[in-house]
């Protein structure tokens, strides 16, 4: 592996249309797990007024790829990971799938990628491990069976591939993954000069530990802040060359030193829960503009370990995802609003919109930057909300024992008002509080949101959360 120190310097900003939006090298992830977002023909539309040429798909809808066989956008389609074992086990199932997804839409929709599952190795399936390269291997022999040579086939993994990150010299993918798995995979992609696609994000590793880790190097900030590899002695400038470097030096220690990379998923959330510091606008609009910046800069850049390497970038994404799980990030990484609205308020057709050090100014600095220091409640995120969809969130929640709802009770401190609405307040604060540190989120389908305002009554005290 080249050992190269790359000294990157982000002080060249390019326009957003030119870069962001007008890049041969960026794309746009089209999700779509929300039911408020705008049509596909009115989705396509504005990838167009965008300039937007590349699109990642989470499927192979029929449709949407109708839609884009009128534009001139390169595309991504994927295989989901519930067919994959059925792919690997007949040769036929492969062909099918080719067939009705691949080549009823190829050449005139331009199909750049199929991706063959997303993010298979954070399934604990191990069945789908040992099934993903021999499905990949099948999607491949249609391809070239039916003579299309120019679509590559590649999968999509999460940092969670790793075992070990830090520092990037010490990357090695976990030992759970099967050896012969992750060198098969690695064989297919070389073979074939397709990409390793990774989904990469600053925002997660800086948000857990945002006191030892500077939000300036999370955000590809130009600055002063480096940090050397012990081993390697590369220099980085940010962390998401960090986390590029990892896998790269994982890869190299099964002896590949040479597969390129693509980042099928990057982006920083807007909004979030008030326990998820740096979410926020601001710093939403400053990573896409130095991400942008990076990876459209001519001649390529590349990371430390890989200097002077061009890396395709999808951005996540093109709409916030109002029916996503989970925390409140989940929901809000979209560059439009479902209105079709720029969520960070900036001018889509003209400058990005950042200072000389790289630096949202046209919004206003960010008041959550540090971690919350205090109590947190979980309650309804509205007052008018149908009993018929509060009960089952309620029966849910109460159901999972540990006293969750005894204070609910007749007789229970919290029993009066004998409201669905206020026993619905306390039953997802007692729940949130008990079930956090297992993973638990203030969501419940929508109905919750976190409060810092105590919602407690009387004798009736609510559980909270204390970060």
């Amino acid at each position: 592996m080249k050992t190269t120190i790359l000294a990157l310097s982000l002080c060249y900003i390019v326009s957003l249309s030119s870069a962001l939006l007008g890049s041969d090298k960026i794309g746009i992830n089209y999700g779509r797990i929300g039911n408020n977002l705008p049509s596909p023909y009115r989705s396509i539309e504005l990838l167009q007024s965008m300039n937007v040429r590349h699109v990642k798909l989470y499927d192979s809808d029929p449709e949407v790829l109708k839609l884009l066989s009128e534009t001139d956008i390169h595309v991504s389609i994927m295989v989901p990971n519930d067919q994959i074992s059925r792919i690997a086990s007949n040769r036929s199932e492969a062909d099918q799938w080719v067939n009705l997804n691949v080549l009823a839409h190829y050449p005139s929709t331009r199909i750049r990628f199929v991706l063959v599952g997303n993010e298979v190795f954070s399934n604990n399936d191990k069945q789908m491990w040992l099934d993903l390269v021999p499905a990949m291997r099948y999607i491949r022999k249609s391809l070239s069976e039916l003579n299309i040579h120019n679509i590559k086939v590649g999968t999509p993994v999460a940092m969670d591939v790793l075992e070990t990150s830090f520092p990037p010299s010490a990357g090695k993918f976990r030992s759970d993954i099967p050896a012969q798995v992750m060198r098969s995979l690695m064989k297919f992609l070389n073979g074939t000069r397709s990409f390793f696609f990774l989904d990469v994000y600053p925002f997660f590793p800086w948000s857990k530990n945002p006191t030892t880790m500077s939000l300036d190097f999370a955000l590809l900030k130009e600055g002063n802040l480096t940090y050397t590899d012990p081993n390697s002695g590369l220099i980085y400038m940010n962390a998401l060359d960090q986390m590029l470097d990892s896998i790269n030096f994982a890869m190299a220690k099964l002896g590949f030193e040479s597969i390129r990379m693509a980042i099928s998923e990057t982006g920083w959330p807007h909004e979030g829960d008030i326990d998820q510091p740096g979410a926020n606008a601001y710093n939403s609009a400053t990573y896409l503009c130095n991400l942008a910046a990076k990876m459209s800069y001519e001649p390529p850049l590349g990371t430390p370990a890989r200097p002077g390497v061009e890396i395709p970038t999808f951005i996540f994404s093109l709409y916030d995802e109002n029916q996503k799980p989970g925390p409140g990030t989940e929901r809000h990484w979209g560059i439009l609003s479902s209105s079709g609205r720029s969520i960070h308020q900036m001018d889509l057709a003209g400058s990005c919109p950042a200072g000389d050090k790289g630096e949202a100014r046209h919004l206003a600095k960010p008041v959550n930057n540090r971690p919350y220091k205090g109590k947190i409640w979980c309650v309804l995120a509205t007052k008018t909300m149908r009993e018929v969809d509060l009960a089952p969130a309620v029966e849910f929640a109460c159901l999972q024992g540990n006293a969750t709802c005894n204070e609910l009770a007749p007789g229970g401190a919290c029993y009066t008002p004998v409201s669905i609405v206020s026993h619905a307040n306390y039953a997802f604060s007692s729940y949130w509080a008990k079930y956090r540190g297992d993973g638990a989120s203030c969501y419940f389908d929508g109905l919750a949101v976190q409060t810092i305002v105590d919602p407690s009554h009387g004798s009736c005290k609510f559980p909270s959360v204390t970060v």
